[in-house]
């Protein structure tokens, strides 16, 4: 099972992803970051993974996807800072190799993962 809420303050809008974020699950993830995405109205946009469980393959992929689209995390826990490093490392690779055919320098490679301690 996956639960995904939505807490808005003044300066951030945090999609708090709650279960195992299976094959079963993906596309309601991107259909809430996409929703999430729109009015932000200057505020930034984190996906909170501190309370996933598990990540499956299609899960990793469609981080990787919403990585490459700009999107910033917040996790805690060694298996999910894991996974994001990794993804963050395939995030900056894909960003190098673009670099390299086209030399445009709006092209940024640089990706954040943001990691908190799980609050009492």
């Amino acid at each position: 099972m996956l639960r995904i809420s939505t807490v808005d303050t003044e300066s951030e809008r945090r999609l708090v992803v709650e279960g195992k974020l299976i094959d079963l699950w993906v596309e309601e993830l991107k259909t809430a970051w996409r929703s999430a995405s729109e009015n932000l109205q200057g505020r930034k946009l984190i996906i909170d993974l501190s309370n996933a469980t598990s990540i499956s393959r299609e899960g990793e992929s469609a981080l990787l996807e919403m990585m490459n689209e700009g999107a910033k995390f917040s996790c805690c826990g060694v298996l999910t800072r894991h996974v994001l490093k990794q993804l963050t490392e395939k995030c900056r690779d894909r960003f190098r190799k673009v670099r390299k055919k086209d030399s445009n320098p709006t092209i940024s490679t640089e990706v954040h993962v943001a990691t908190s301690e799980k609050r009492s």
